[in-house]
């Protein structure tokens, strides 16, 4: 991910596999990342049980919040692919309880129909 790219907000892609050791604590038992993004220093975990959203906070950054997201409880989703002159796409999510979507933007290499394939599929699925 490029500099510009983390100041503007837009996600790229992580290493699953260096995550996945790293989320140990956090993760039950059976539980395996299927894609993950990050946003300066946020991250948004897919996981085969749930959405996980990482929030690092303060200058920092070693005070974080672990916000996980049940799949039943999206109640629905969209996305916006990047345009011509808009560069970024993005993931808009409702989730029960809340009027507000939460949103992320990625940046126009991120497939964002590939993130949409791994929601959908829990959703769903």
């Amino acid at each position: 991910m490029g500099l510009f790219d983390g100041l503007m907000g837009n996600a790229s892609e992580v290493n699953l596999d260096k995550l996945q050791e790293e989320m140990q604590e956090i993760l039950i038992p059976h539980e395996t990342i299927q894609s993950a993004y990050k946003i300066i220093r946020d991250t948004f975990i897919f996981t085969n049980k749930r959405l996980i959203l990482i929030d690092k906070q303060g200058v920092t950054g070693k005070k974080t919040e672990y916000h996980s997201i049940p799949y039943k409880n999206i109640l629905h989703f969209a996305v916006e692919t990047a345009g011509t002159f808009d560069y970024d796409a993005e993931l808009k999510i409702w989730v029960s309880g809340s009027p507000m979507p939460i949103q992320k933007n990625f940046n126009k290499s991120t497939n964002i129909y590939k993130v949409q394939s791994v929601l959908a599929e829990y959703v769903l699925g």
